[in-house]
């Protein structure tokens, strides 16, 4: 029985860590984000990190990413900048990417 309840603690264990890890690459990934839109603004400084801790703020709105999207979407618009729904969804999968390999280069480090 002790190695069943080994084996359960370690998937559990590995679930929490692959959450974790989700929810991290999620937050860096809308932080990059928002710094990409901010420099389409024409936003730079404190002002790109004030606009991505918006956008990481607007992940909160409900699950999924469409709050984030709508987000972007919304603020290109309003500033009429040239980017279609599928360069914000490219470049969020991208940053999605790059974020992941972030995360982990840091936990290896």
């Amino acid at each position: 029985m002790t190695s069943f309840n080994d084996r359960e603690k370690s998937y559990e264990k590995k679930f929490a860590l692959d959450e974790e890890l989700q929810f991290k690459s999620t937050a860096r990934r809308n932080k990059l984000l928002g710094l990409w839109a901010a420099e389409k603004m024409g936003l730079s400084g404190d002002d790109a990190q004030a606009y991505a801790r918006e956008v990481v703020k607007a992940d909160l709105e409900e699950p999924g990413e469409e709050d984030v999207f709508r987000k972007i979407r919304g603020d290109f618009d309003g500033k009429e900048i040239e980017q279609s729904d599928h360069q914000i969804r490219r470049a969020m999968a991208d940053l999605m990417v790059e974020a992941v390999r972030q995360i982990e280069a840091e936990a290896k480090a």
